[in-house]
């Protein structure tokens, strides 16, 4: 989907069409702001120049998203928003309304699921479709049934999306970066050389920017000059598993089926606060949100009928550092209080000295009510990815929701 938690936005408030807007900070309700000053006029006809800009916003929220408008000054998914202000001061500030993006998130997949039924859920904005045995799916490529889902899409939600065709769900997803918004990008396998090779290495999903730094640091910029490295070499410089991975996907190769059907690793909630908070003075505050976030886990895993093994938090300090602890324990739970105490106890092991800007809580090892026995045996055979001991590391800002998965960085 193109720029999707704007684009939701602007549904409500066409008359910022065309104007910088971004998606994010505090979850304040501005549409009720700005009509208590208006009469309770309709949305649509209160004008632009009521709404508040990013230059006067003060407070510790990181962007959502932003619309195209915005995008061509710098400003993207994860940036801070005081950041964002010294680039685009005149930008408008929308909260998000998270109900209304899954609810449009629930129309659009819908509507792809009546014309191509074999779909994969990949986050809020994006999925995978294998159209292979759809009727007229190979028709010019492809082209003919991605129109045709533009339209459905369109009709239904008023919003656009970007599509790519390819092989495979590798070169699918880059394509559909190719030409946003609303663009159709077809690649055949032919076209590597030519589309995919001249690429930044960083635009294969799945290289991230601490491999990008050690790609660039070896010499290689492009996705052609990690093809032109033989297997072995990457093998040594980024280990087995992922260095023949990287040789892989520089030749396009990806053969991971759509997958229709998939259960959640864990469920995880957490908060960027709006000021730094310390663990003695401000235990009581720290207190409540942590109380909160264990509380909203529980309700997940119960809402969704799931149980859980493992229970760890996640810290983020005001030097920007991360720590994560974990706990597994012997039996599920998706009990409000369990959670909270060996949540509590994870967090007596970790520094605390330092004041902190996220606090977060995590349930993995999940496993279906009622189906424990059966997961307790698989469980046993994999370990738990998310087992880990303290972990620090440089990180980038978090969002208080689960970002989504396709409309940043490309949109």
């Amino acid at each position: 989907m193109d720029a999707f938690f704007a684009s939701v936005e602007l549904l409500r408030y066409p008359q910022l069409r065309g104007l910088p807007v971004v998606i994010g900070g505090g979850r304040r309700k501005v549409d009720e702001m700005v009509r208590e000053r208006h009469g309770g006029r309709p949305l649509s006809e209160i004008p632009a120049a009521e709404f508040p800009l990013l230059k006067d916003y003060v407070g510790r929220g990181v962007i959502t998203t932003a619309t195209y408008p915005a995008r061509q000054f710098g400003v993207g998914s994860a940036m801070g928003m005081m950041k964002a202000a010294k680039l685009c001061p005149q930008a408008i500030v929308l909260p998000v309304d998270f109900e209304e993006v899954r609810r449009f998130s629930r129309a659009f997949k819908a509507t792809i699921a009546e014309i191509a039924p074999v779909v994969e859920d990949r986050g809020v904005d994006e999925v995978y479709i294998d159209f292979t045995d759809v009727p007229g799916g190979q028709r010019e490529g492809g082209r003919v049934l991605a129109r045709l889902i533009q339209k459905a899409i369109f009709d239904r939600t008023g919003l656009t999306c970007s599509i790519g065709v390819a092989p495979n769900k590798l070169i699918a997803k880059m394509a559909s970066e190719f030409n946003k918004p609303k663009g159709i990008s077809i690649v055949h396998e032919e076209d590597l050389q030519t589309l995919i090779w001249p690429l930044a290495v960083r635009k294969i999903n799945g290289i991230g920017p601490k491999a990008e730094a050690r790609l660039h640091g070896l010499g290689l910029k492009t996705i052609s000059d990690i093809a032109a490295r033989e297997r072995d070499w990457l093998v040594e410089h980024f280990g087995r598993a992922y260095g023949a991975w990287m040789h892989d996907a520089s030749w396009g190769r990806d053969d991971r089926p759509v997958v229709t059907e998939s259960e959640p690793v864990s469920m995880s909630r957490e908060t960027t606060f709006e000021r730094d908070l310390h663990a003695v003075r401000d235990r009581a505050e720290l207190g409540a949100i942590f109380t909160d976030l264990c509380e909203r886990v529980a309700q997940d895993l119960q809402r969704k009928g799931y149980v859980g093994k493992t229970i760890g938090i996640k810290l983020r300090y005001d030097d920007f550092r991360i720590a994560t602890r974990d706990q597994t324990l012997d039996t599920f739970t998706a009990d409000a209080k369990t959670i909270r105490r060996v949540a509590g106890q994870c967090l007596k092991r970790v520094p605390l000295e330092r004041r902190l800007r996220l606090l977060g809580v995590r349930v993995g090892k999940l496993a279906r009510a009622g189906e424990e026995a059966a997961a307790t045996a698989l469980q046993a055979r994999e370990p738990d990815p998310g087992d880990r001991t303290l972990d620090l590391f440089a990180a980038a800002g978090s969002l208080q929701e689960p970002r989504p998965t396709g409309d940043e960085p490309g949109g």
